[in-house]
C-alpha cells in the first residue's frame, strides 16, 4: 500500500463525501486506502458514510477526541507507507497528487511533504511558516510580517502569495493536507494527545525537524481546502488554540529556534 488518506469527521457528512469522491477520482497510479475516524458527530455520518463508500476503513470513535486524537486513530490501522492526512474540507482538483507522492519518493531524509493550498476560488491559502520564536509570535501579531520583504523575517505565518510558486524547505505546513513517512511517525510519535485542536501540526513538524528531517512544500501539486475560504478570516477560537498550542510547545521543549 502506497499511501493511506486519514480523514477525521466531525459533523462534516456533505463535505467528507466530497473528499472522499475527489480522493477516488484524481488518485491515481499508486495504491491507496481512505481511512475516515468519526468524532462521533451524532449526526448521522457513520451511517451514511457506511451507505455511500463500502471500501473505506470507517471507525467510529465513542467521543468526540479531537482532530490529533482522531488521526492517531487512524495511523493504528494506517497500512499505507505514507499517510497523508487530510482534512474533511478539502478536496483534490486534478491528478497532480501523483506528482507530490512521485516527489517525496526522490527526497533524501523526507520528513513530510505538503501540496499548495487553494481556497475555493482558487487563491492562495497560507499554509506553513517557522516556527514561533517570541519575536516571530510578535512580528506576527503585529503584523510586520506581512509588509513588503517580510519573507525575509521567516514568518510563524507566511502570508504572501509569491513565496508559494516554488518548492520551499519550511520549518511546519498546515494540518489540513500534508503526507508524512510511516515509518518518520514510528521514529518521532504521532499527534500529541494533550492538543484538542489548532497548533498540533506545528508540533509534530518541531519533532520531525528535531530528528533532522526535511519538510517540503511542493505547488506542483495542488488541493482546495474550504476551512478560511475566499474571505481569507480565521476564527477566534482558532487563534487562541494556536497561541495554547505554542505555550504547551514551548513547555515541552523550551523555546523553539530551530530554523
Amino acid at each position: 500500500m502506497n499511501i493511506s488518506f486519514i480523514i477525521v469527521n466531525y459533523k462534516t457528512k456533505e463535505l467528507v463525501f466530497q473528499a472522499i469522491e475527489s480522493i477516488q477520482k484524481f488518485a491515481k497510479n499508486f495504491t491507496y486506502e481512505i481511512i475516515v475516524v468519526d468524532n462521533n458527530s451524532e449526526d448521522g455520518s457513520s451511517q451514511y458514510l457506511k451507505k455511500n463508500f463500502s471500501k473505506i476503513k470507517l471507525i467510529a470513535s465513542p467521543e468526540n477526541v479531537g482532530f490529533g486524537k482522531g488521526n492517531n486513530l487512524g495511523i493504528k490501522e494506517a497500512e499505507g507507507d505514507y499517510i497523508f492526512f487530510f482534512n474533511s474540507d478539502a478536496y483534490l482538483i486534478d491528478e497532480s497528487i501523483e506528482r507530490l507522492f512521485k516527489r517525496a519518493n526522490n527526497i533524501p531524509d523526507l520528513g513530510a511533504i505538503a501540496p499548495l493550498i487553494l481556497n475555493e476560488d482558487k487563491t492562495i491559502q497560507q499554509s506553513g511558516g517557522y516556527f514561533p520564536t517570541l519575536l516571530k509570535v510578535f512580528f506576527w501579531m503585529s503584523f510586520i510580517d506581512d509588509l513588503p520583504g517580510g519573507t525575509w523575517l521567516k514568518p510563524y505565518h507566511i502570508d504572501h502569495d509569491s513565496f508559494y510558486g516554488k518548492e520551499r524547505e519550511l520549518d511546519w505546513v498546515t494540518g489540513a493536507a500534508f503526507m508524512v513517512p510511516k515509518k518518520v511517525l514510528e521514529k518521532v510519535g504521532t499527534f500529541d494527545k494533550e492538543i484538542f485542536m489548532y497548533g498540533e501540526d506545528v508540533d509534530l513538524c518541531h519533532r520531525i525537524k528535531k530528528a533532522g528531517l526535511k519538510i517540503i512544500m511542493n505547488p506542483e501539486s495542488k488541493i482546495v481546502h474550504i476551512g478560511q475560504g475566499s474571505s481569507g478570516k480565521i476564527s477566534a477560537n482558532a487563534i487562541l488554540g494556536e497561541y495554547q498550542t505554542i505555550l504547551h510547545v514551548y513547555k515541552k521543549n523550551g523555546l523553539i529556534v530551530i530554523s
